[in-house]
């Protein structure tokens, strides 16, 4: 085998294309769409490299017209669960045995995959999938993925090269780091579809094998993925994909003797019932589980009585309304200096006055529909529920239709209390309420803020005034894992802002960074002694 030490390609961020009118990507991305509308798929599970087939199947529906069918898919049991852990293992050796160069070229290749021949169709199928617009696509399936996969890579290199700094005289200290002694499991949501290719090729860049269950939700761009995965010479069994029921796959996985550690993003109940099971089982593991989750987030932006009215208002109707709110790390708090408020809210409702609502198809939608019925009637409830509610006021949006679609309007809710409900439970939708505070108050509403919710995700605050800057900054340090200054609260790049928080939304290993592969490998060092002692007697002892 041919030896030497290796410097892989510089990561960059990928280019973000913009889809104007005319463009040459407007015109493939638009065909891409036309193309995927046309066909009914049918997909399968993949499990040792083999398509699995059942003969019961859900439906894949675009959020903004569920009438029309884009594939059905096809639904496991347990037995699959076992099937995929064991197809895991038997690949494992071979895998985490290849070398560590070999591998990153399967990602890099996966990387120009994807922003080469697959760009548009990825794109297409989160757009259909999972009602996002062609920007949203873009950053996402698009950009975002291709730089987990490019920079993941730049990591790993970083990770190898670091090595004990002293060897004295007569010895070679060295670290090396394996994968973990069993399989992962990835457990991916349905908003990004970045997210859901990271989480299980992180871990196997590092040398693990991998069950991944996709949301329901995402299964047509997963189901790509995996078409993409394989193009790139993937070895069958590193990642198994299934579709399985939560609670059933759980079921196997987590009382599985070689589970050794979860991929998680989505629901902080969910994952805190994961954590637990883990806990329950732990004498049934031959390690201790790596446990990694980013979950939900109530996330604020602040404005200070020095702000900019017109980043102020940009910043909150982006990062509150992009994709409906649907991100984790999307504003549905806001707290705005009074003086401000009445320039803020006439800016505010003149561009929502502008956004168009819509299927994804139409390039001119700003706004899509929200993911399913489940969420669309959990949002038009809350909506219900602050109409029929005197202490607080909608200015903006309040109407729902999930006739074609799961379209609920971009709605503004007004409270004079900073504890009303939808200050403080996650919407995960199109849904922002706004708190209007005395300017004199700013200290007051600093730990109001940090108080509010379990969350700590993503927050801002939007000021001139560098002291309040400052002291915002401190005092909301644990109230968000990541901090923005004169921006929304929303875009994370992978390589320049690695993204994830603390307190009810996660543990914080910040994907898109070296940390959060670190957790994906279990150090050993090594000690070599070229002339070791021939004799137990230490000097002393003469």
């Amino acid at each position: 085998m041919l030896k030497g030490f290796f410097n892989v390609p510089t990561a960059v961020n990928e280019p973000i294309q913009d889809y104007a009118p005319g463009s040459r990507e407007r015109e493939l991305l638009q065909s891409a769409l036309a193309e995927a509308r046309a066909v009914e798929g049918d997909i399968p599970m993949y499990i040792g490299g083999k398509a699995v087939h059942t003969d019961k199947k859900g439906k894949v529906t675009p959020p903004h017209d569920h009438q029309h069918l884009l594939a059905q898919y096809s639904i496991g049991d347990k037995t699959h669960v076992q099937q995929a852990i064991d197809a895991a293992l038997a690949a494992k050796p071979q895998w985490e045995n290849l070398a560590w160069e070999q591998r990153a070229s399967i990602f890099l290749k996966i990387a120009d995959l994807i922003a080469g021949p697959y760009r548009y169709k990825l794109n297409a199928s989160t757009m259909l999938g999972q009602s996002k617009n062609a920007y949203q696509a873009e950053i996402d399936s698009a950009c975002e993925l291709i730089d987990f996969l490019r920079f993941n890579v730049n990591y790993m290199t970083e990770i190898y090269q670091q090595q004990p700094p002293v060897s004295p005289k007569g010895v070679w200290n060295r670290v090396e780091q394996r994968p973990l002694e069993g399989f992962v499991f990835a457990l991916t949501p349905f908003n990004f579809t970045a997210i859901a290719a990271n989480l299980p090729t992180s871990a196997a860049l590092m040398g693990n094998v991998v069950v991944w269950k996709p949301a329901d939700t995402q299964v047509y761009a997963a189901n790509l993925l995996m078409e993409i995965f394989r193009e790139a010479g993937l070895p069958d069994g590193v990642i198994n994909l299934v579709y399985v029921d939560g609670p059933e796959a759980g079921e196997v996985i987590f009382n599985s003797p070689d589970f050794a550690g979860i991929h998680f993003t989505g629901s902080t109940a969910v994952f805190q019932n994961i954590w637990k099971t883990i806990g329950n089982n732990i004498h049934k593991y031959k390690t201790y589980p790596r446990i990694v989750g980013e979950t939900g987030g109530k996330d604020f932006i602040l404005v200070h009585g020095s702000a900019d009215a017109e980043v102020s208002s940009t910043a909150i109707l982006r990062g509150a309304f992009e994709y409906q709110g649907q991100k984790c790390s999307a504003a549905s708090r806001v707290y705005i200096a009074k003086s401000l408020w009445p320039s803020i809210k006439e800016l505010m409702l003149r561009d929502l006055a502008t956004f168009k609502m819509g299927g994804t198809e139409d390039f001119g939608n700003f706004i899509n529909a929200v993911i399913d019925e489940r969420s669309f009637d959990k949002l038009a409830k809350y909506i219900d529920s602050a109409k029929a509610d005197g202490s607080v006021e909608i200015i903006a949006g309040g109407n729902y239709d999930k006739s074609k679609g799961y379209f609920i309007e971009p709605t503004v809710i007004v409270a004079d209390d900073p504890k009303y409900i939808t200050m403080c439970e996650e919407l995960f939708g199109p849904v922002l309420t706004v708190f209007v505070y005395e300017d004199e108050a700013f200290d007051d509403i600093l730990t109001t803020i940090d108080s509010t919710s379990i969350y700590a995700l993503t927050g801002a605050v939007i000021a001139q005034d560098r002291y309040a800057i400052e002291k915002a900054s401190n005092a909301l340090r644990n109230a968000a894992g990541n901090f923005y200054i004169n921006d929304k609260c929303t875009g994370a790049v992978v390589g320049q802002q690695p993204f994830g928080g603390a307190r009810g939304s996660g543990t914080n290993d910040k994907a898109g960074s070296m940390i959060n592969l670190l957790r994906w490998v279990s150090p050993r060092t090594i000690k070599e002694s070229f002339d070791p002692p021939k004799d137990y007697r230490y000097p002393f002892l003469g």
